[in-house]
């Protein structure tokens, strides 16, 4: 089925709905399904950020950037300092 065929037959298909995450899951911005975040909140990475400045306004203290690092390196890849636009990474809870 073509992406136009539903106009064709009186109405009476309908266009193909997208693919919902598995359950107790979510997906990233390049559609990957990541673990639910049963621990902690999710941060969508914008222009100008970095580890640091995320777990600086985050936690108040720039240099648990390595938290965020290891709860995301499926995400993140090898290197921390290439984080991209888009990503949403899991902030995990940190006891003080």
């Amino acid at each position: 089925m073509g992406l136009f065929d539903f106009l064709s037959n009186d109405g009476e298909k309908k266009p193909v709905e997208p693919a919902k995450p598995a359950a107790g899951g979510a997906t990233d911005f390049f559609g990957t399904n990541q673990p639910a975040a049963t621990e902690g909140e999710t941060y969508t990475v914008v222009s100008g950020d970095s580890l640091s400045k995320i777990a600086r306004n985050h936690y108040g203290d720039g240099t648990k950037w390595h938290q965020i690092y290891e709860a995301n390196k499926n995400i993140i890849g090898s290197d921390p300092n290439k984080i991209e636009i888009g990503q949403v990474l899991t902030l995990p809870k940190i006891s003080s």
